[in-house]
């Protein structure tokens, strides 16, 4: 039986994962499991799978889930803080899916690569902040990266044999292809009216109209900043120009992203808007199991409908797009202001459309001359000084 770690079990891909497991306990068992601070639900995980070891973030609810472990006689170590959340991703497993959202994501995600596993990636921050040291990285450490965003699994899967086991380093042009088709399903308000958009609540932006995800990603759904992000993390992923890769508008998310060929012919993945799929595939490749997900009806399925993004309505994706070109810097600093500014707007403290305003004003700062995309140290000081720039934006909006 393989030995599967789970980082972000207590999120919407962590769920997601525990469901898949559920229906494979014959070839997969979940040994270790983290997450942010909510120890009830880590706990019900822990008696579930039987845990070997569980990690939070919160030092105090980690005091709280060692007292119920204890309590119910469970041999589970609980390890707590950032540090005790690497080392219990740093520890032997075959399988890690990386699923904790943000850049709290990061380090964790590297220590799973330190540790030789195979890495089902769900956190595109760690492409989006360190993709030049990620790979580098894997490809020291002799360990496989997976895709499981939906849309890069699609591509994934759309791709080679060849270019499946040489990503971050894959040559696209090789293997004949024309363009990358990446779909997106244009968030909630991909029909409402320009000037109505600065009057958007938190309430409206959280009900996306296709996938059910967490806060911060169904924010960046509305904005299209999670598209903006993938975008990044194709380019790392895939070895891409931005030239390689097409956004495409898709409401109905049944396409979920398709490789053109120089010869004409377009391979799409389609599927139901599920991230059982993604995960089953990752966790499995390269063979296929049961995700517990039932196949499309082709029948029933209506019309599908693709139209290019309007970056009027959607300034983020455009931030996004030019930040990729800009390099490794950009990407860290627009990833931070967006963590800062979606905050922000969740807690009330401004309004929708300030977000990309945020967002811009941070990346104006520019880069330093000497940063070094290869040092995770420079990479988390212009994180750093990022925050402090859109927190020094957000007190002069209050």
């Amino acid at each position: 039986m393989e030995r599967v770690c789970l980082l972000g079990a207590t999120g919407s891909i962590g769920s997601s994962s525990l469901e898949v497991l559920r229906h494979n306990r014959e070839r997969y068992r979940l040994v270790s499991a983290c997450a942010g601070c909510n120890y009830q639900k880590l706990f019900e995980i822990i008696k579930e799978f039987n845990l070997e070891a569980a990690a939070l973030y919160d030092e105090e609810a980690a005091r709280q889930l060692r007292a119920l472990v204890k309590e119910a006689g469970l041999k589970c170590e609980v390890l707590s803080g950032q540090e005790g959340v690497c080392a219990l991703a740093g520890a032997p497993h075959d399988f890690t899916i990386a699923a904790i959202v943000g850049a709290a994501g990061l380090k964790p995600a590297l220590a799973a690569l330190n540790s030789g596993a195979r890495v089902g990636l769900a956190n595109k921050e760690a492409l989006v902040m360190t993709g030049q040291l990620f790979f580098a990285t894997a490809k020291a450490r002799q360990a496989q990266v997976l895709p499981i965003d939906s849309e890069h699994s699609a591509i994934f899967q759309c791709l080679t044999e060849r270019c499946q086991q040489e990503l971050g380093r894959c040559d696209l042009k090789a293997a004949g292809v024309n363009k990358i088709l990446l779909t997106g399903s244009g968030g909630p308000f991909r029909t409402l009216p320009l000037e109505e958009l600065a009057h958007v609540k938190a309430a409206q932006a959280l009900c996306h109209p296709t996938w059910s995800m967490g806060p911060k990603i169904t924010i960046d759904s509305a904005t299209m900043m999670n598209k903006g992000l993938e975008f990044i993390e194709a380019r790392f992923l895939f070895n891409a120009r931005a030239e390689d890769i097409e956004i495409v508008i898709h409401p109905q998310s049944v396409v979920h992203s398709m490789v053109s060929y120089q010869d004409g012919a377009v391979l799409a993945q389609l599927g139901r808007p599920d991230m059982k799929t993604p995960i089953a595939r990752a966790l499995a490749y390269p063979t296929r199991i049961n995700a517990a997900v039932e196949p499309l009806d082709f029948t029933k399925l209506g019309q599908l409908t693709f139209f290019h993004p309007d970056f009027q309505r959607y300034p983020c994706l455009k931030l996004a797009i030019e930040a990729s070109s800009a390099g490794q810097g950009q990407c860290v600093q627009l990833n931070a202001a967006n963590e800062c500014a979606v905050q922000a707007f969740l807690a009330g403290r401004i309004g929708y459309k300030r977000i990309s305003d945020l967002c811009a004003q941070v990346l104006d700062k520019g880069v330093p001359h000497d940063f070094d995309a290869h040092s995770l140290e420079d990479i988390f000081a212009l994180d750093a000084a990022a925050r402090r720039q859109a927190q020094a934006y957000l007190q002069e909006l209050a």
